[in-house]
């Protein structure tokens, strides 16, 4: 029941950016950690950044600087901020949320289906 969506995603030049979107819906009565991912064509998921419920954030050290994770005014909503986009950042980017349910106690997590980015030289 519990669906995650990004969207934002595209092709770019290189030195160009984007602000992907990713929110959450279903019966998520806690939304303990969001983050991003990605993945580039044969190479493994990479962590890019995630930001927990009381608001820290963690980079990978790679993207600290380039790259900004931000929560929405909406409940389980996530942004990353891309600036300054090289063509080493092309992959799929993936939404990814850890969560509990009003049905049961345990921790879930789900994962969005990805969104294309593609940065052109």
């Amino acid at each position: 029941q519990v669906q995650l969506a990004e969207s934002g995603g595209g092709l770019v030049q290189a030195g160009g950016s984007l602000r992907l979107s990713c929110a959450a819906s279903g019966s998520i009565v806690s939304m303990n950690e969001m983050g991003w991912y990605r993945q580039a064509p044969g190479k493994q998921r990479e962590l890019v950044a995630i930001v927990t419920s009381g608001g820290s954030t963690n980079y990978a050290d790679s993207l600290k600087g380039r790259f900004t994770i931000s929560r929405g005014n909406t409940k389980n909503t996530i942004y990353l901020q891309m600036n300054s986009l090289k063509p080493e950042d092309t992959a799929v980017y993936y939404c990814k949320g850890i969560y509990t349910t009003g049905y049961s106690p345990i921790k879930f997590q789900q994962w969005g289906p990805g969104t294309q980015v593609t940065v052109s030289p």
